[in-house]
């Protein structure tokens, strides 16, 4: 087991770029809802710098605040860093407020505000509302931290004062500080069989955070406001003209130029006449554009010196104050400015200037998505916020005769697809019909919505249905916790972690029902997954769920989660092991494992284990992937070279797709569907790979990715059956070679290299085959340039 890596530390760099980010985010951006997060953002990471400059914040433990219990729902910025702020902390609530005006002052002076309403809610009138909430579910519990006092009201109810008592000692030093009290709610908390991606009220917050585009609004301002005035400076001074209006010459249909390039102007002189009251008509139109310019500001052309109507305003300016001021060079120019509109756009009066108004007027009148989203948010307002949306059917109704009238858009117009594609996501429906929408459009947004399924499977078990609502309630607030960055293989905080979880231990029975409903549903959730998202690791946080149903099912499966290349510590936990053998049974002889040489027949003999950090990890294993990355001892632990073994290490155990294939039977449930989850994994990765892309960060992300979707194809084609697979073969020699020279020449090895393990053959030590060593063997890490780049 290799000693030599070193412990990983702190990027404050990455921190510090956060933090510039944000910053410029704030200022620059030209959404004010953005800058709003943007600065929200900003805060958090400059908390999270001050608790590292002051040495407060120990980044990389279970307990970073120094007397913080780890059970404690921390905020947490991008990345695991802990701001410091605790979330059950922080300024009083509307509903605190109102509960703290009606009760007496405090007997102790020092008491504060959260340990007064904590207090209320163990007296005896606290306590018969907390039984209440309890009875009818009128209650929410957005924290765990806001479920504490229920657990104890639920104890006490049932008798269990005693452990009431020591759940009330574990909280009591945080009373001071945190809310431990639910929030009240009018209606029943009722936990269903269908999800929604967020909530009504936050569809709403989204909604009315669309701007109207800036090209859109400027436009509409020029078509609205600019275009109307222009026409009454130019007609003023057509008024001027003596004789035939000024136009450019043309001949067969083609402007007729002059010597210098420019349009030769035929027609009379303006500022040859002045009639009756055209002076005062001039002020007037100059007032009334210095009043039009106090409010729309957007468009930037009228004010522009070489512009046509800034330099005629000019003009008019000048022939109000003294027509004698101008000279013939001013005349001349001014002819050519109107010259220049009437042959473009007509004469004042004319039908073909009307119709060119008219069709401008219409756009302009056009409804915006500003304003189809306010009307659709005034939809929504009228429903419960924190719910879902039962169907579409209220957001994607036409226009009727009274919105019209507040917003100005016809009747019967139909929403845009786009807005009403934003309010699918508070769309309550199945798991599966959300991802066939493309609501549900990776693992990780999958994670988000999946504990409002799987905190009702683990109270399944439960036969009290106060309890049973309690728990799934506290279930899906722990489950919006953020991950905090952790080192030396400490786990995340558990569920059961929770001191007022632990104390319903005893009345949480886990009955064959419980364990039946947890294993259907762990194969549903892991199906779902592999087939929407073939191409895609199984994220870490849907890791934790599939872990949670996995315990629910009393199953032993050794699911691995992703590690960060940056903070790895060298060595790996038993269960990498444990998933390295459970892949090696599945694999030994298949495509998967001759392309990348797996050693299965070691891997199932190897058993050794060493105790480090109190935890069981296996150096053997380590050893094993850090030998196959080809990453020497004694190079030290850059994230490349880390990056090489954490490769191999998910090479050896499929990233969970061996053990949930052997486990759960997965071949045989997606069978019909392999060769073309094969097909769509190879097809996106081509996507990836084309696209153009200059940052070496985001060339190197794009390598990965592809290397891993290619893995992912892989290990699906080798439960192909052979005729499937020289098909498949067949449409990605062709498809490449559609992504024309360029890209067929760079592809070349790594195509060439599945092609030749495909046909029985073995890759070489360096990775690789056939004639003149062509082919390649595709992983995503290297420890220099990568070979893709090359050339």
């Amino acid at each position: 087991m290799p000693t030599d890596t070193p412990s990983p530390r702190v990027n404050t760099g990455y921190v510090l770029d956060q933090l510039r980010r944000g910053l410029e985010t704030s200022l620059n951006h030209s959404d004010p809802a953005v800058r709003a997060r943007a600065a929200a953002k900003v805060e958090r990471w400059r908390s999270v710098l001050e608790e590292l400059a002051s040495g407060t914040l120990s980044v990389g433990s279970r307990t970073p605040l120094e007397g913080i219990p780890a059970w404690v729902t921390l905020e947490v910025a991008q990345g695991g860093f802990a701001t410091g702020h605790l979330l059950a902390e922080g300024p009083l609530e509307p509903h605190e407020r109102e509960r703290l005006a009606s009760l007496p002052a405090p007997a102790e002076e020092d008491a504060t505000e959260r340990s007064r309403l904590n207090a209320w809610f163990l007296g005896d009138e606290g306590q018969r509302e907390l039984a209440e909430a309890l009875r009818s579910g009128c209650y929410r519990v957005r924290i765990p931290e806001e479920g504490a006092l229920l657990t104890v009201a639920w104890l006490i109810g049932r008798g269990e004062a005693e452990r009431a008592l020591e759940l009330l000692e574990t909280l009591a030093p945080l009373t001071d500080r945190l809310r431990f009290y639910p929030v009240p709610d009018p209606r029943p908390f009722s936990p269903s069989a269908v999800v929604r991606v967020q909530t009504v009220g936050s569809t709403v917050r989204q909604l009315d955070s669309v701007e109207l585009r800036p090209r859109i609004a400027t436009m509409n301002e020029a078509l609205r406001v600019w275009n109307p005035l222009y026409d009454r400076a130019v007609e003023l001074f057509l008024e001027t003209v003596e004789g035939e209006l000024p136009h450019l010459a043309e001949e067969n249909g083609e402007l007729v130029r002059r010597p210098d390039g420019q349009g030769r102007v035929e027609g009379g002189w303006p500022c040859q006449r002045w009639p009756e009251g055209w002076h005062e008509r001039a002020r007037r139109l100059l007032r009334d554009y210095q009043a039009e310019r106090q409010n729309h500001k957007l468009c930037g052309k009228p004010e522009h010196p070489k512009e046509n109507f800034a330099r005629l305003r000019g003009f008019l300016e000048r022939c109000v104050a003294d027509a004698r001021s101008l000279t013939g060079r001013d005349v001349g120019s001014i002819r050519k400015i109107l010259a220049s509109y009437v042959t473009r756009h007509g004469s004042p009066g004319s039908e073909r200037l009307r119709r060119v108004r008219d069709e401008q007027a219409r756009m302009a009148e056009q409804p915006t998505m500003k304003e189809f989203a306010v009307l659709v948010a005034n939809r929504l307002r009228t429903l419960p916020g924190d719910e879902g949306l039962g169907s579409l059917d209220l957001a994607a109704a036409p226009v009727r005769e009274d919105e019209s009238a507040s917003l100005g858009i016809a009747p019967g117009r139909s929403i845009p697809p786009h807005l009403l594609g934003k309010v699918e996501r508070c769309l309550e429906a199945p798991i599966d019909q959300l991802v066939e929408r493309g609501v549900i459009g990776s693992g990780e947004v999958l994670a988000t919505v999946l504990p409002q399924i799987t905190s009702q499977v683990g109270a399944a078990g439960i036969e009290d249905p106060e309890l049973r609502r309690l728990y799934t309630a506290l279930y899906a607030a722990f489950r919006r916790r953020r991950s905090l960055l952790l080192l030396n293989l400490q786990h995340q905080v558990r569920f059961d972690e929770l001191p007022w979880v632990e104390a319903l231990r005893p009345y949480r029975e886990n009955e064959l029902g419980a364990r039946v409903l947890a294993r259907q549903t762990l194969e549903q959730v892991s199906t779902l997954a592999i087939a929407s998202f073939p191409q895609t690791l199984i994220p870490n946080k849907l890791i934790q769920e599939l872990s949670a149903l996995v315990k629910g099912a009393d199953l032993r499966l050794p699911l691995v989660e992703e590690i960060a290349a940056d903070i790895f510590m060298g060595t790996f936990s038993m269960k990498y092991l444990d998933a390295a053998r459970a892949a090696a049974r599945l694999l030994e002889g298949t495509l998967y494992a001759r392309y990348y040489d797996v050693p299965t027949k070691y891997l199932l003999t190897l058993d050794d284990r060493e105790m480090r950090w109190g935890k069981d990890t296996s150096p053997g294993f380590a050893e094993l992937c850090t030998e196959r990355a080809g990453a020497k001892r004694g190079r030290g632990g850059s994230v490349a070279r880390n990056g090489t073994i954490l490769e191999q290490a998910q090479i050896l155990t499929t990233h969970n797709l061996a053990v949930l294939f052997e486990e759960l039977k997965l071949a045989e449930t997606l069978r019909p569907a392999l060769p073309h989850l094969v097909e769509r994994s190879f097809l996106w990765l081509v996507r990836q790979q084309t696209m153009k892309i200059d940052h070496w960060k985001a060339q190197l992300q794009m390598v990965k990715n592809t290397a891993y979707a290619w893995r992912q194809m892989l290990f699906f084609l080798s439960f192909v059956d052979p005729p499937a697979r020289r098909e498949f073969l067949d449409l990605a020699r062709e498809h490449v070679e559609e992504q024309g020279e360029a890209f067929s020449r760079r592809f070349e090895p790594v195509l060439a290299g599945l092609e030749w393990v495909s046909a029985g053959n073995a890759f070489d030590a360096s990775g690789r085959g056939g004639p003149k060593g062509i082919a390649r063997r595709f992983l995503g890490w290297s420890d220099g340039r990568h070979w893709l780049f090359e050339g």
